[in-house]
């Protein structure tokens, strides 16, 4: 599903013409981009958490020259479905 997919699908089902769904979508990304930027996780219960965690910093090995690559430390945003959602999708 693609954005303007899913932005059609929020005007369907929440009867909202197509121009106030993407700016509800929009809202809703940008509110948990800014929450994430700040540190802070999102918790929608019953639909899941965005949040953000520490990657360590790795060697890597390149298959092809077998050189080792330094992987520095870093931030990335990870998303965990709440029970709710993890039950739709199993039934």
């Amino acid at each position: 599903m693609t954005k303007s997919d899913f932005i059609a699908a929020v005007a369907a089902k929440a009867n909202f013409s197509k121009k106030d769904a993407e700016k509800a979508v929009n809202a809703f990304t940008g509110a948990v981009s800014d929450a994430l930027v700040s540190g802070e996780t999102v918790q929608l219960i019953g639909f899941g958490t965005f949040e953000v965690r520490e990657k360590q910093a790795t060697t890597a090995i390149n298959p092809k020259t077998k050189e080792k690559i330094n992987v520095p430390a870093k931030k990335v945003a990870k998303f965990k479905a709440g029970k709710n959602l993890s039950d739709s999708v199993n039934n």
